[in-house]
């Protein structure tokens, strides 16, 4: 069965619920999980004159997204008994699901979770889908939990 579980989280109720099902699995057959929050940094403009430009990192409100998801994750390793380790990858101008995929090559997963909110028509090709490009390059399986925000009562948001 699965020995390791890398699992995509955001900080999005998506997220959240694939981790759940990555936890049932790692109870059930021992597994370890790997919790991995992307950091992207924005894009910015640079001066191709300039001899020297400074590095930016990732905003405070990334920033504080990645420490309460990773957070959540320890939190949720130690109430489910199971093993895991929760880290921050830097996407260093990548694509989300490239880093995904590199990422699960590295610490040598068996299985991805990941959520998903299953977009449609424009708001897909406008948006992109990380899920989709991740299901193309990712040489293991992916679990992909589709969250559907109309779908859920208003008292459990």
């Amino acid at each position: 069965m699965y020995k390791r579980i890398l699992a995509a989280v955001d900080g999005s109720r998506g997220a959240r619920l694939a981790l759940d099902e990555a936890l049932k699995i790692a109870k059930a057959s021992g597994a370890e999980i790997v919790a991995v929050f992307v950091v992207e940094h924005a894009p910015q403009l640079v001066d191709v004159g300039a001899v020297y430009m400074p590095e930016r990192g990732a905003d405070a409100a990334l920033v504080d997204a990645a420490t309460a998801a990773l957070d959540e994750a320890r939190e949720l390793f130690r109430e489910h008994g199971v093993a895991g380790v929760a880290r921050a990858v830097d996407a260093y101008g990548d694509r989300i699901a490239e880093v995904l995929s590199r990422t699960a090559d590295e610490c040598e997963a068996d299985l991805i979770a990941m959520g998903t909110q299953g977009r449609h028509g424009v708001r897909r090709a406008l948006l992109g889908s990380v899920a989709e490009a991740l299901l193309r390059t990712a040489q293991v399986p992916v679990l992909l939990v589709r969250y559907n925000p109309d779908a859920e009562p208003a008292d459990k948001l």
